[in-house]
């Protein structure tokens, strides 16, 4: 009878400060530079993970891709010009330019300028109305 009483005793103490404690343990991933920090679990012989990383954020755009005209309708919806084809903002479309064709989404149209998406980058061409 005094081991049953026992157990109840030590069973009925608070708990511990570390056992109230029930904040998730947060997880960081770090990507490996080289085989030896660590491997894809997946594709163990792959080179992918060490390859150089692509800058978000591009300040500008390496092609001869260019505005040929900027125009507003009546609502004050501004269009443009880029390759021959007319865009909106949020428009995508393939654009051919002598490097290749490039696939382009119309983020934001101004005045005197366009952004555009290529790749997950944006840029922003200036037009001229000088040809």
């Amino acid at each position: 009878m005094a081991a049953l009483l026992l157990a109840v005793v030590l069973s009925a103490q608070p708990l511990t400060a570390e056992a109230a404690d029930h904040t998730p343990i947060q997880s960081v991933f770090i990507i490996p530079t080289s085989p030896a920090e660590g491997r894809d679990p997946f594709f163990p012989d792959s080179s992918r993970p060490y390859a150089t990383p692509i800058s978000p954020h591009s300040p500008t755009l390496q092609t001869s891709l260019s505005i040929t005209g900027i125009s507003r309708d009546n609502h004050n919806n501004y269009f443009a010009i880029i390759g021959n084809h007319t865009y909106g903002v949020g428009d995508e479309g393939d654009v051919k330019t002598s490097e290749g064709s490039i696939h382009i989404r119309c983020v934001e149209i101004k005045p005197t300028s366009v952004v555009v998406e290529v790749d997950g980058q944006l840029h922003e061409l200036p037009f001229s109305d000088n040809p």
